[in-house]
């Protein structure tokens, strides 16, 4: 069912529900933006697809019309309920669930419109277990892209190390307030992530579990920090061979940088 205005406020009077602050739900409404999101995904038939949160089916409609093999993961229950009608003459895997506690991996593409309040934890939590993943392309609130964008200055972060050691990152397009319902207070952004070939995922993990404590303080300089996690004498002979300033701070290091200093730790 293609998702309108008319029919998302229609949906919830039938099951006596309000869009809910907790779980995030600004439902998309412009059939036009949804069909767009889903071709940014690029779906091959074949290809086994994840949604993340299809609330009322906004982009499950336009999704159901490229594979066969898609699962739909929602955390409420009535909505994963009411998926289950509108769609019960499609082999769709609803599941209700909450993401972060979903176990299933084995997806070649990811697409969803993620909670404002758990983004980067999500974003973490998908790069980190869906390996298989060649594809992403997620829904975000506009101002939290940076966080997995940036290469430098104060929203470079262990998010966006992270995001640079699996794939390359893109700015697909904007979202404004008026196509959702209801309407937040802020413009979306849909951005996608193309995953590297034979990235490993295991040595990025350790990677960025090494900068999120180089960066717990992230204004004091890396030879402090660095000592904090490896030890002065360690930290120093690492800086010297990788010719880094002792007074440099982590924001002002490059994601090939980050890994070298995991591997001379690692040798």
């Amino acid at each position: 069912m293609e998702i309108s205005k008319d029919n998302v406020k229609k949906l919830l009077e039938e099951i006596d529900r309000v869009p809910s602050k907790d779980f995030g739900q600004n439902f998309l409404i412009d059939s036009r933006i949804c069909k767009t999101i889903v071709d940014l995904c690029e779906i091959n038939k074949n290809e086994s697809v994840l949604e993340i949160g299809p609330g009322l089916g906004s982009l499950t409609h336009f999704l159901s019309e490229t594979t066969s093999n898609l699962t739909c993961v929602e955390i409420d229950e009535k909505l994963t309920q009411i998926l289950c009608k509108i769609y019960n003459d499609k082999s769709i895997n609803f599941v209700q669930s909450d993401i972060m506690n979903f176990k299933q991996f084995n997806y070649d593409k990811i697409i969803g419109n993620l909670p404002y309040n758990i983004t980067t934890d999500l974003v973490i939590n998908l790069l980190l277990n869906y390996s298989c993943c060649k594809r992403y392309v997620l829904m975000v609130q506009a101002e939290a892209f940076n966080r997995f964008s940036n290469l430098s200055g104060k929203e470079y972060g262990p998010a966006s190390i992270l995001v640079h050691l699996i794939g390359n990152v893109k700015k697909e397009l904007i979202v404004k307030p008026g196509s959702f319902y209801p309407a937040p207070h802020c413009n979306s952004l849909v951005f996608s992530i193309d995953s590297f070939e034979n990235v490993d995922t295991e040595h990025a993990r350790q990677i960025y579990l090494m900068s999120k404590q180089l960066f717990i303080n992230r204004r004091k300089t890396i030879l402090n920090n660095l000592s904090l996690y490896c030890g002065k004498q360690k930290a120093i002979e690492v800086l010297n061979e990788l010719n880094i300033e002792f007074n440099t701070r982590p924001e002002q290091i490059s994601v090939q940088k980050f890994e070298q200093i995991y591997d001379l730790l690692n040798k």
